[in-house]
């Protein structure tokens, strides 16, 4: 079953979070085991297996990211594999820019400084992105979906380089 279906929502990108929560209670609720106690060993199962996939369905759709890979598969266009090379060279030199900006806020005068300025440079191109993305997910195009899957694919290069940046910070203010 599609996951917008099973919530009841349209599939779109943009979604109202607060009221995917509500959603995700009440459905949880309605196959609660609690509610199966007196019920057969077969209902049970089936109670238990809805509720996985409810779960499954809210950790999807509750993150942005995973929710615009999974409506662009809904789409029928194809991700490609993590390991596939890009052919935005440009791209690619900008992220080895910033993995060494990132990697230089060790050895800053002031990281605290550096840092705070890596995190808004990382910030700052992601949401860029990240509007980008929005929009094409709304033109719903082939051509533009093709297009969507590499800002995707763009977006987690930024999500790996926060946790890197997120990983140095403990480095850095635990010492």
């Amino acid at each position: 079953m599609d996951y917008f279906q099973l919530f009841g929502l349209s599939s779109d990108f943009e979604l109202d979070t607060h009221k995917l929560s509500e959603l995700y209670q009440a459905l949880q609720k309605s196959v609660h085991p609690d509610r199966f106690a007196h019920a057969s060993a077969q209902e049970q199962a089936m109670a238990v297996q809805k509720s996985a996939m409810i779960n499954d369905a809210y950790q999807i759709l509750k993150n942005p990211l995973q929710r615009a890979e999974y409506l662009l598969k809904l789409r029928g266009t194809e991700m490609p594999s993590e390991q596939s090379s890009f052919r935005d060279t440009g791209f690619l030199m900008q992220q080895m820019e910033l993995r060494e900006m990132i990697a230089e806020v060790k050895f800053s005068d002031d990281p605290e400084g550096a840092y705070a300025e890596a995190e808004q440079t990382l910030d700052n191109q992601y949401q860029a992105l990240f509007s980008q993305l929005k929009q094409q997910l709304a033109e719903n195009d082939s051509e533009v979906n093709t297009l969507a899957c590499d800002n995707l694919r763009k977006l987690k290069f930024y999500q790996k380089l926060h946790l890197e940046l997120e990983r140095l910070e403990e480095q850095i203010f635990e010492d």
